[in-house]
Order: C-alpha cells, then structure tokens, then sequence
C-alpha cells in the first residue's frame, strides 16, 4: 500500500511533462512557379510545331512543318533530339505534308497532317499507313489513351477519335480546339478559345479555366495542375482556381508551340516554331 503514492506522484508528474509539451506544427513553403531556361538546339528545326517524349524509351520527337502548314508538299519531317538538346537524327522521316501533334500508341506514331492522320513504324522509321478524314481542315494535336488516338480539328471546333482504323466524332461546336491530353481514368481534356475544358463520355465539357485561352499545348502535372502554352508565345500553369503566366517571348518573336515534357527532370521542351529550335525550360512549382 506504501508505493501506491508514490505511483500516483509518478502518473501526475508525467501529465505535467505532457502537458508542458511544445506543439510544432511543420508546413511546407510555397513555391512560386517558374520557369528557367536550360538549353536550345541547333536552328535546324525548320517550323517546329510539336515536341513529344516517348514515355517508355525516353525518345523526343520534334514535328519540323518546313512550309506552309497548309499546303500539300511533303516538305515536312520528323527529327529526334537528346535530354541535353543535340539533335540526333534530323530527318528521321520525311514526306509528311504538315506535320503537327504526334502520340504513341502499340509501337506507332500518330501525327497530324492537315487532313489525315499519319501512322508511322516506330521500328522501321517509315510511313506506315494513313487515316483520311473527309472535310477536315486543319488538323492539329494528338493524344492517345486506352486503345484510341484523339486529335482535334481546330479549323471545324471537333474532336475526333481513331479507334480500330475508324473515326468517329466525339465533340463538336469547340472554337479553336488545339491541345488535346488524355487524363487518369481516360478523361479528356482540351484547349480552345473558350479555354481550358473538361469532357464527359458523351463530348460534353466543363470550362475548367477561362482565362487561359487559345490555348496551343496541355501537359497534365496531376493534382490540379496543367501546363497550357499559347503558340503566340505564353505558357502558363493553372493550379486550381489560379493561373499564373511563367513565359513570355513574344517580344523576341519566339513562339511556344505545342510543348512536351520530361516528367521526372521537370524540364518544359518549347518547339519555337518560326525560330526554328527546341528551347528546354526547368520548371518549378
């Protein structure tokens, strides 16, 4: 019975310790986003339009136009460039007319080109087929999901689907539609004059942000976060309900087309277009 007072003084004083603890609460400083410039190719890009990294193999694939992106000459070309900017293989194919978006689906490349979709053997690095659409008029961005490659056809506000050799529409009424970007759980997302979009299953849309509009490219960070460049030469970052302007050329004359992106590096790959060169940007956010 003696020691129970002194366990009873022992629990009280423990409580007094507890009770005199500090709390400290931990929180993570907020990044202001940026972007800083890396590196740039050689001006060898003739009218680069569109920049793309192989998610698998980690290849960059640069869609060079080299005319009018308009006209019918086979001028166009693909080129491959390196994570530090050299350009590998300049011409690795050629005879597209305009070639703009690309994506990677079951070993082929997707791209663009005015009226049609090129497939292309990865392997074998040539034309391996083609997918006329009949009134189309200027096709432009790509993205690939689950089976089926999406483009947008920006002159006649629709977005199409090739699945299985066929097309079929999945919205139209989409002023401007440009960047295309196929999300977790295969949702879609666009840019176009209205700005950046959600879509449903059936086409219908969700304006996501209204101030990002006319859009060129979309990269998809996660958790809210998009990166949307404007071909005038603007990229911005939507976080949420804000967006915050990160780039600005147009005073140098340098567009930002339709972007790419090294994920795990953070580096924002910039088709320059009329400069004729790929600019690599770090970015933090």
């Amino acid at each position: 019975m003696a020691a129970a007072p002194l366990l009873f003084w022992q629990c009280g004083e423990s409580n007094k310790q507890e009770s005199n603890e500090e709390v400290i609460e931990v929180t993570e400083e907020e990044v202001e986003p940026s972007l800083t410039l890396l590196w740039e190719t050689p001006e060898e890009l003739t009218t680069c339009e569109s920049v793309l990294v192989d998610p698998d193999t980690g290849t960059i694939y640069v869609s060079n136009i080299e005319g009018d992106s308009r006209e019918k000459d086979g001028k166009g070309s693909i080129s491959i460039i390196s994570k530090d900017g050299e350009i590998l293989e300049r011409d690795w194919v050629t005879g597209i007319d305009s070639p703009k978006g690309m994506g990677i689906l079951d070993g082929k490349l997707y791209v663009t080109n005015i009226d049609e979709i090129v497939e292309i053997d990865i392997e074998k690095a040539e034309i391996s087929n083609t997918y006329p659409l009949e009134g189309a008029k200027f096709l432009n961005d790509i993205d690939v999901a689950e089976g089926k490659v999406y483009f947008s056809d920006m002159e006649n506000g629709k977005i199409h689907v090739l699945e299985n050799g066929e097309i079929t529409l999945v919205a139209e009424g989409q002023v401007g539609i440009n960047g295309l970007r196929v999300g977790d759980g295969g949702v879609l997302y666009g840019l176009d004059k209205a700005g950046l979009k959600r879509y449903d299953t059936e086409g219908n849309h969700e304006v996501l942000n209204s101030v990002v509009t006319g859009g060129d490219g979309l990269i998809i960070l996660g958790d809210d976060d998009y990166l949307a460049s404007k071909w005038s030469g603007e990229i911005w970052i939507v976080q949420g309900d804000k967006e915050t302007k990160l780039l600005d050329t147009k005073d140098m004359g340098s567009n930002t087309a339709d972007i790419g992106y090294l994920e795990e590096e953070q580096i924002v790959l910039v088709p320059t277009f009329l400069k004729n060169k790929v600019a690599a940007y770090k970015l933090e956010y």
